[in-house]
């Protein structure tokens, strides 16, 4: 498992992950076969993370919330891409050692950048681990965050109840998977027949499932948390999801984040949209087109994330 906190926004909670990194955000971020090159995309997980750490920064402190103060001295942040939110659990856990885990090693300097960075970096650290094969190096917690990086891994049941028993006595995972797809543009786009972004979520809804199916002993699974939580052994203490709002017009940092993003789709299952949709979405990425991505002013940022929390006893 190498993933980050974004993958591409649909309703398992992709960002072009956000990996997220592997953050698991996003799909489409590779191409047909499902293979994603997280440190090619490290530039857009940052900025997507970025753009979104007032909806982790929320997390984080209801997180902090649901613990007793001064009780977190570990915090695992599996799957976490360049450190975005690696940062933020550090700052919410004043007390706490945080380490950065995934699978892929320039994702992990770029952790260990931005922890030094924010002067962060006695308490935080990166470990490099390929899950599920490197569960046992990964330590005790008394709270580990898994951002889009569980859907990573073939038997989900499995890497549960191996991170229940990472979890001290007390402890608390937080699950961030799920959640709403991401919007950008309005209904009736101006390009193409309207509604293109819905279809686009199709594809890429089919396109996760082909990455579920060809994952090593992959297991089909309802994705009901609260009883996977509880099959492995916890307590469910609460979901809870975040919403991240940039209304148009965007700032510019944020519009590009966009276009990459449709780039990134575009290249990741363009082939799998009709013909009519992909040359929509091929005039969106156009510079010169007036209702571009570049140049249409009602281009905005709009998607929420779940997160499910369980203790153990």
């Amino acid at each position: 498992m190498s993933a980050s906190h974004h993958h591409s926004g649909h309703d398992h909670g992709h960002d072009s992950q956000g990996h997220g990194s592997h953050g698991h955000g996003s799909h489409g971020h590779g191409h047909h076969h499902t293979d994603l090159d997280w440190a090619e995309m490290a530039p857009l997980l940052i900025a997507q993370a970025e753009t979104q750490s007032p909806l982790y920064a929320e997390a984080a402190a209801w997180l902090a919330s649901l613990l007793p103060a001064g009780s977190v001295r570990r915090v695992l942040d599996v799957g976490s891409g360049p450190g975005v939110v690696t940062a933020l659990l550090a700052e919410a856990f004043p007390e706490a050692e945080v380490v950065a885990v995934d699978a892929t090693p320039e994702l992990l300097a770029l952790a260990r950048e931005r922890a030094d960075a924010r002067g962060l970096g006695d308490r935080v650290g990166t470990l490099r681990a390929e899950l599920p094969g490197d569960f046992g190096t990964l330590g005790t917690a008394d709270l580990i965050w898994a951002s889009n990086s569980l859907h990573h891994i073939g038997d989900q049941r499995a890497a549960l109840a191996s991170f229940a028993g990472l979890l001290n006595p007390g402890g608390l995972i937080a699950l961030a998977e799920g959640g709403l797809p991401a919007r950008h543009l309005p209904w009736n786009q101006g390009v193409g027949r309207p509604g293109l972004e819905a279809r686009m979520d199709a594809a890429q809804a089919d396109w996760f499932g082909e990455m579920r199916a060809s994952l090593p002993d992959s297991k089909e699974e309802i994705d009901d948390w609260a009883a996977l939580l509880t099959g492995a052994g916890l307590d469910p203490s609460g979901t809870r999801s975040f919403l991240a709002d940039v209304p148009a017009p965007l700032p510019e940092a944020v519009r590009r984040q966009v276009v990459a993003h449709y780039e990134r789709l575009r290249e990741g299952y363009g082939e799998q949209l009709a013909a009519d949709d992909r040359e929509a979405v091929d005039r969106l990425l156009d510079p010169a087109e007036p209702l571009s991505l570049h140049r249409r002013p009602d281009v905005f940022l709009l998607t929420a994330r779940t997160v499910h929390t369980a203790r153990k006893a």
